[in-house]
């Protein structure tokens, strides 16, 4: 059989549910923005085709000041996407996916602590799957809430995971999930348990803790760069 080909999808909206206040992939660590530690996760992978980040449209030209050097050097494809929602961003990219990726991994810009163990082992289970994602574990009981906010239920949380990305989808599903606006059903979905080190950037007042969690990350087996060009991309 061969091997996938991967397309990978980077986000700069909030996955459903959160806010886009706070600024998340743009906000910076050490003076650098968090988008481009993000992206680095996916560079110099020999079954990734293609690297594209969507920004909304009223956000693009500034995304190509800050951005368009760094990601034109290193072969990273910006795409526009009609609104600021994450369906709209899947919409856009669904356009942009190089015919000969056999899978799209989506990823939020604002993950950057994602251990290369995690994106190999989802990368293996996707040749087998349609759809794959990471979860990381609940740690403390849940109350279950009515819609006034009042409380109904305790959980436990053993019975819950949190969903995060990277999450890989044979191209097929991706597409159609794109085209439709649907997104896909949980029972289509195979899990797979990641490292709790997976934390998402939400506002400024986090920067200290993903600093540490990007720190704590095992070191990658780093391959020689085929040019000097290559090296000295970052």
């Amino acid at each position: 059989m061969a091997q996938p080909v991967f397309s990978v999808v980077i986000f700069t909206a909030p996955p459903p549910g959160l806010s886009s206040e706070g600024g998340g992939a743009t906000i910076k660590i050490d003076g650098r923005e968090v988008l481009l530690r993000t992206v680095e996760l996916f560079l110099n992978r020999d079954n990734v085709k293609q690297v594209l980040v969507v920004f909304p449209a009223e956000q693009m030209e500034e995304a190509k000041r800050k951005f368009g050097g760094h990601f034109g050097f290193s072969g990273v494809k910006m795409v526009t996407a009609a609104g600021p929602k994450w369906i709209n961003q899947i919409a856009a990219a669904g356009k942009a996916i190089a015919p000969e990726a056999t899978h799209v991994i989506l990823h939020d810009g604002a993950r950057p602590a994602v251990p290369y163990s995690d994106i190999d082992a989802l990368m293996t289970e996707a040749e087998g799957h349609d759809v794959v994602a990471l979860t990381t574990p609940v740690k403390s009981q849940l109350v279950e809430l009515d819609e006034g906010g009042g409380p109904v239920a305790y959980q436990l949380p053993s019975r819950f995971a949190q969903l995060v990305t990277p999450q890989a989808f044979a191209k097929a599903k991706f597409t159609a999930m794109a085209e439709s606006g649907q997104d896909v059903h949980a029972s289509e979905v195979t899990l797979l348990k990641g490292s709790p080190l997976n934390q998402r950037l939400s506002h400024s007042g986090e920067t200290s803790l993903i600093k540490a969690m990007i720190n704590m990350l095992p070191k990658p087996k780093i391959k020689a760069p085929s040019s000097p060009f290559e090296e000295a991309q970052w």
